[in-house]
């Protein structure tokens, strides 16, 4: 049987969508996805089908797979999407499977695209019925299932991670719907324009095949002499002008949302003033919040440039502010100026992990009670006590500076801080070394 003859019986229907025209009935019939179908083909070995999470971009093939191990295991097969149910359809469902489980043995296999749209009381809903092995679920994401799911389910369930089509993977599929519209790449599309084309879909199989009924359609009407003005095949510029702007892949409120700013940090930190305009570019197009991209970098003016170059906190405040003026899209400049400014400072974390080292300090030794010299005597009743008694006030002496402890009695002086010999952290190095000579 091959990818035609495994059709849905939807598939020559009016109105069909080409991708699910094309949409395996079989496991063996998927591409593109060989790692996600070797873990499954380990755990098929035992003979039963396990509970697992799909997690991985649009149009990878998560439901299409669902779908097909449900076929596997003659199972009852019921696909739902979170955003439309709620936790009385759960609950139906659940029963419907348990008494099927108990009168016909018989597997139900439940489908939930988007899972991440669960609450945390539709998930609690599902956890009886995936625990006692009445439901084996299969939830589809495009989430990281750790921000979105709850612990007790994602304990249930196995993890399988799909990753975007390979431009490999993306030709093999154009290939089968370009047959399947009755049409040769060569008629449609010249090889650049092509090319560009599997770019275009961004590792998305759903979006290429779209574009590819888009491009027939009106290559359709081109033949029928109702389009005058596109002429096939198509360039790289008759390609443009007929698909539009590239949609960018990012979602403020999710995933994507804490990796690339993840990588943005890093680039910065690694001194890549390229890859973190890039990244910065990749946020604002994907409709970022400016402020929250200006606070990170605030903090890590401190955090990661540190003392190595005190201005760049200055840099870093100067610019949020210049963002709150001016906004978008002139402030994109001010973010620019400050990232660039970063990335090409010298770097030092040691007080950032100074502050890490004292905190646990502290949660160690608890609060005990503070000197007197260093107390402060408000009030003659303070000073009678002996508050402010001892203390020796540092202007007093040569070079601003005397030895005296300002530690508890009942601690050990540590020394947290310990500058570096980067930027003009050697300075402050060497001054210290100078005041205590």
């Amino acid at each position: 049987m091959d990818l035609f003859e495994a059709m849905s019986p939807t598939a020559n229907l009016p109105g069909t969508p080409l991708a699910e025209k094309l949409r395996p009935g079989q496991r063996s019939e998927i591409l593109g996805q060989d790692k996600v179908l070797a873990q499954i083909n380990k755990y098929l070995a035992s003979g039963y089908l396990p509970s697992m999470i799909f997690w991985g971009p649009p149009g990878t093939g998560k439901t299409t797979l669902a779908q097909a191990l449900a076929k596997d295991f003659k199972s009852e097969f019921i696909a739902i999407n979170a955003v439309e149910s709620g936790a009385k359809i759960l609950k139906e469902i659940g029963e419907g499977a348990r008494q099927r489980r108990l009168q016909f043995q018989t597997l139900t296999v439940l489908f939930v695209d988007e899972i991440h749209r669960f609450n945390k009381a539709q998930q609690d809903v599902l956890l009886p019925f995936v625990e006692k092995g009445e439901i084996t679920l299969i939830g589809a994401t495009t989430e990281n299932p750790s921000y979105e799911l709850n612990r007790a389910l994602l304990s249930r369930c196995r993890l399988v991670v799909f990753e975007r089509h390979s431009i490999k993977s993306l030709s093999e599929i154009s290939s089968k719907a370009f047959a399947v519209a009755g049409f040769t790449q060569k008629e449609l599309l010249e090889d650049k324009a092509f090319d560009q084309l599997l770019e275009f879909a961004d590792g998305d199989a759903r979006k290429l095949l779209i574009c590819i009924e888009e491009i027939s359609a009106l290559y359709q009407s081109h033949q029928a002499g109702m389009e005058s003005a596109t002429q096939f095949p198509l360039t790289t510029e008759g390609l443009e002008a007929n698909l539009g702007q590239r949609a960018i892949g990012y979602d403020k409120n999710s995933d994507q949302h804490y990796d690339v700013i993840s990588a943005f940090i890093k680039s910065i930190r690694g001194s890549d003033a390229g890859a973190a305009l890039y990244y910065l570019a990749r946020m604002l197009k994907g409709g970022e919040d400016p402020l929250f991209i200006s606070r990170r970098l605030i903090i890590l003016a401190s955090e990661d440039v540190g003392n190595a170059d005190p201005r760049a906190l200055q840099v870093a405040v100067s610019g949020g502010q210049a963002l709150e003026m001016i906004g978008l899209p002139e402030g994109a400049i001010n973010l620019a100026h400050v990232v660039c400014y970063l990335a090409s400072a010298p770097k030092s974390n040691r007080a950032y992990m100074g502050l890490k080292k004292a905190q646990d300090y502290v949660e160690r030794t608890g609060t005990p009670p503070l000197p007197l010299h260093l107390r402060s005597a408000k009030t003659p009743e303070m000073k009678n006590l002996g508050y402010g008694a001892g203390y020796k006030y540092p202007h007093d002496y040569p070079k601003d500076w005397t030895e005296q402890s300002y530690w508890p009695l009942e601690v050990e002086k540590e020394t947290f801080y310990e500058p570096g010999d980067t930027g003009f952290e050697k300075q402050i190095k060497e001054y210290l070394r100078w005041l205590k000579s």
